[in-house]
């Protein structure tokens, strides 16, 4: 077992020797996180500074109905109205879960004939019920419905007995108008939920730990080129003669390039926390159980590129191929949440795929631990299959 740790000693004190590692690993992933941050709105203030709770909108009916309870949406001074005809309802539903909205509201086809016929008339609401954001939109959405339903039955009645001195279209006009200056009102509102769902702070969650996952799988070539460098000088096969057991010497590797990858995650996730104001922290247990993976997991790939790669110019195709395949793949660069379904189903043979859900449950999502233990599983699978391949093609070429 001294065997193990010295050779990740020495493989350690190799890679730190040169500062150019230290700026790649760390300072690289910092600077592409807020440029790509800014890039994608992290930076800009949300919607002109507005702090109403963002909420999504699709309408699916064509009555002049509905679009009375739209125009009251939008004169809300709690919810803002996120509106995109090429939203559809699942697309709705992954932005509520993501972060993006505070919760989504779809006006199904019928809503206004079923108002218009004094039945009890439903809208559909995606929404986290277990947020504070949820209970004032919640709150918000039942005194709007409540004053529509008012106005719809208060014209019934007009109507009813009026009949062409209070048509049925004037009175409930009439009685929406009156509600401007209700009994009752809510002049401000404040949620603990409106900085957790800032579009900036949404937008930062997923380039922080895509540039993170990214830079590690791009570090690797510094990793490899230490294996590739002992082939070279024959240092690897000098060890091999001796008492050294072939397991022992990729543990060594293996163990200096995970710890150089888990303290790359950990300090970029310090800083995401407490600088870039991302919630890695809110269940520490869970994102550094991620981190952990996903280390073991990058680690693996790149003692099997230092093993297969024959000089210097392999390791860097065989290291920066893996960099832009799996990290476009896996969603580093776009969320796959917004392609289709069968992209989204390939993107998850990236093993990156799997370390952003985990990252993403819990500084986006709001989810717990036991939504980081299939990411941490398969992380975890990923990296014993590659450990395995080095170790067969080790033994194969040394062989041979």
């Amino acid at each position: 077992m001294i065997s193990i740790f010295d050779i990740a000693i020495k493989d350690l004190m190799q890679l730190l020797r040169d500062f150019k590692t230290f700026m790649f690993l760390l300072l690289m992933p910092i600077l592409f996180t807020l440029l790509f941050g800014y890039a994608f709105g992290g930076f800009g203030g949300g919607e002109g500074g507005d702090a109403r709770l963002p909420v999504g909108f699709l309408n699916e009916d064509e009555r002049w109905v509905s679009e009375a309870l739209h125009d009251l949406l939008t004169d809300s001074e709690i919810i803002r109205l996120r509106e995109n005809s090429s939203l559809s309802a699942s697309a709705l539903d992954l932005m509520v879960a993501e972060g993006e909205l505070a919760a989504a509201l779809i006006i199904p086809s019928g809503y206004g004939k079923e108002i218009l016929s004094d039945k009890n008339a439903r809208l559909i609401v995606i929404a986290d019920t277990n947020t504070s954001a949820w209970k004032t939109i919640e709150a918000e959405l039942l005194s709007i419905t409540s004053r529509l339903d008012g106005a719809a039955r208060t014209a019934t009645i007009m109507d009813k007995y009026a009949g062409e001195r209070i048509p049925f279209k004037y009175g409930f006009d009439q009685t929406l108008e009156a509600w401007q200056e209700p009994p009752i009102s809510i002049v401000e509102t404040t949620s603990s939920a409106v900085k957790e769902t800032d579009d900036g702070i949404a937008s930062l969650a997923h380039t922080s730990p895509g540039m993170m996952l990214q830079f590690a799988i791009a570090g690797l070539l510094t990793a490899a080129s230490v294996i590739v460098t002992e082939r070279k000088s024959r240092t690897l096969q000098r060890l091999l003669t001796t008492s050294v057991k072939r397991i022992h010497i990729l543990l060594g590797h293996y163990l200096a390039t995970f710890i150089l990858i888990f303290t790359q995650f950990t300090t970029l996730i310090l800083f995401g926390h407490f600088f870039l104001k991302i919630n890695y922290l809110r269940v520490p247990e869970a994102t550094f159980l991620v981190a952990f993976c996903s280390a073991l997991c990058i680690a693996a790939i790149g003692l099997l590129i230092g093993v297969i790669a024959k000089d210097e110019e392999q390791a860097v195709s065989f290291s920066l191929i893996p960099m832009f395949v799996l990290s476009g793949l896996g969603g580093a660069w776009v969320p796959l949440e917004f392609t289709g379904e069968t992209f989204r189903a390939i993107g998850h043979i990236s093993p990156i795929a799997w370390a952003m859900d985990g990252f993403k449950n819990i500084s986006v999502r709001g989810f717990g631990f036991d939504s980081v233990i299939i990411p941490a599983v398969v992380l975890t699978t990923y990296a014993t299959v590659f450990f395995l391949l080095s170790l067969w093609r080790l033994n194969a070429t040394e062989e041979s």
